[in-house]
């Protein structure tokens, strides 16, 4: 190829670059390196007529370009400045250069990475996604491709993983204790979406999150294994998510000494998803995202335990699996950017006693759509008369499926314990319940529940300021006893929540009812 630069660049033979300076004819030998934007490592051989020399260099380092300035000068017989041009215009081609080839590699992996479906997978796809019952099968076939209980957790993530098609994607984080399954539930549920649309992250620095290609990360699914190792990306990642593209101004010289900026930029939107068991410490990034809490029940470690062992006897069929996932991979192939209208928006409404209910609005109705998205192949395509785009609409059974999966997430929103505190909290009110005792001492707790004292320490401190324990006997020295100040509590939130969003669907479809009936007597 050959740039659309004045001065003539061809790049047909990447190994062999040449550029025409007249009178100075300069061959890149060997070509140059895509990565590492910092620096430009080359061998020149630069002719004038019948005259050459050879030089290795970084066109970056401002005392080596002076030095092969003036040696050119001496050697081929031309002024300083010539060459000073020729060095400064190659080193702006090669920028260019590098930078569209850098674009157009990114996008060829895109290209060749994306899976194209023969007819019998898109019919097979279509058929599954245009059935009854999808949510309740789709729960269902989760669990059959590998996911251990979790049964509303993983349908959640599914869903949020799917939203990474659409321009206002949502983001997940998975909290609970250390080697509890948070991984593991991200591992297995992005298990079903397909390699090109997903990247994985490990150790990433935030620098270097802006030099991916400008798209390469458009509509991605980002799954970082371990947020309390990502602190540097935090910052990134937060943008992307809220204005859907990062931008960062380096600086770097030219061959003159003199510095000039480049931007470098990335453009989203991106579906981000991350596990951690500090959920206090990523309250920015947490807003931006859904919270789901890992079941830590005594039955939850029956039913892992139980498949490890059938796992370890070769009794799970992991052939059946991995076909499930590759079913659930085309149905996310076969699902297709459109537009999504909610007729009754304006009509929902979320519970008071949710935090940062702007946000938390935002979250339940581009959910809502999320379910209207994965349902496209059930809904009939309508046409916008003014402007011509293409739309489906959100139905009452789309709403009543998003509020059964968000009902937990918005209690979440509602406490002001976090999970771990909460769970402790719980505990004591059944542990009270159950030995049918009224208070309680620190040193009985530990004993029972064998609890590190320091957690314990950090737990009750944390529930008498919010008042939900109090201390009803002891002095400095002696045995403190304390009780929980509401019982039921956490109780009355939860049924407050639930009652909140079931009777707002109960009224549209009243509402329903009644314009059916109104245009049937019509």
């Amino acid at each position: 190829m050959k740039s659309s630069n004045k001065r003539t660049l061809d790049t047909t033979n990447p190994d062999h670059i040449t550029y025409e300076h007249p009178p100075m004819h300069i061959a890149v030998l060997g070509g140059i390196r895509l990565e590492g934007l910092d620096r430009m490592r080359v061998t020149l051989k630069v002719q004038v007529e019948h005259l050459s020399l050879r030089h290795n260099l970084d066109l970056y380092n401002d005392n080596q370009t002076e030095k092969l300035i003036r040696k050119i000068a001496e050697r081929l017989e031309i002024g300083t400045s010539v060459a000073a041009a020729a060095l400064t215009d190659l080193t702006d081609a090669l920028e260019n250069y590098r930078l569209e080839e850098l674009e157009r590699i990114a996008c060829a992996s895109n290209q060749n990475q994306r899976k194209l479906l023969t007819p019998e997978e898109i019919k097979l796809a279509q058929q599954y996604l245009s059935a009854p019952n999808l949510m309740a099968r789709t729960k269902e076939d989760i669990g059959r491709a590998g996911v251990i209980g979790e049964e509303d957790n993983r349908l959640l993530m599914y869903l949020i993983f799917t939203s990474r098609k659409r321009d206002n994607p949502l983001h997940i984080i998975s909290l609970g204790s250390s080697g509890i399954g948070k991984t593991h539930l991200q591992e297995k549920v992005s298990a079903l979406i397909p390699e090109e649309d997903k990247m994985e992250i490990t150790t990433l620095s935030g620098n270097a999150f802006y030099y991916f290609g400008q798209q390469e990360l458009r509509n991605k699914l980002i799954l970082i294994e371990d947020l309390d190792g990502t602190d540097e990306v935090l910052y990134p990642l937060r943008e992307i998510k809220s204005k859907k593209r990062i931008t960062k101004t380096v600086v770097i010289k030219n061959t003159k000494g003199e510095t000039r900026t480049v931007s470098l930029v990335v453009e989203g939107p991106v579906c981000v998803s991350g596990c951690t068991t500090k959920e206090s410490l990523y309250e920015d990034n947490a807003n931006r995202s859904f919270l789901i809490y890992i079941d830590e029940s005594k039955a939850q470690d029956s039913n892992i335990m139980a498949y490890q062992r059938k796992l370890s006897a070769g009794k799970i069929d992991l052939a059946a699996e991995h076909e499930i996932q590759e079913q659930f991979k085309n149905m996310q192939r076969a699902l297709m950017p459109i537009t999504i209208r909610n007729p009754f928006a304006e009509s929902l409404q979320i519970p008071e006693e949710v935090f940062k209910p702007r946000r938390s609005n935002a979250h339940y109705l581009a959910f809502i759509e999320a379910v209207t998205f994965y349902h496209q192949h059930q809904r009939e395509s309508k046409v916008d008369t003014q402007t011509g785009e293409m739309y489906i609409e959100t139905n009452l059974e789309d709403i009543e499926e998003a509020n059964k999966l968000m009902k937990e997430v918005l209690i979440r929103k509602s406490d002001v314990l976090n999970a771990a505190c909460r769970k402790y909290l719980e505990w004591l009110k059944g542990w009270l319940k159950r030995d049918k005792k009224i208070s309680f001492t620190n040193k009985e707790v530990r004993q029972v529940l064998r609890i590190n004292p320091s957690n314990q320490k950090r737990y009750m401190l944390e529930l008498q300021d919010y008042n939900y324990v109090e201390k009803i006997q002891g002095e400095k020295g002696k045995t403190h006893h304390y009780t929980i100040t509401n019982l039921e509590e956490y109780e009355k939130l939860r049924s407050g929540i639930g009652s909140i969003l079931d009777e707002i669907l109960i009224k549209l479809n009243e509402s329903g009812s009644k314009r059916f009936t109104t245009s049937s007597k019509a």
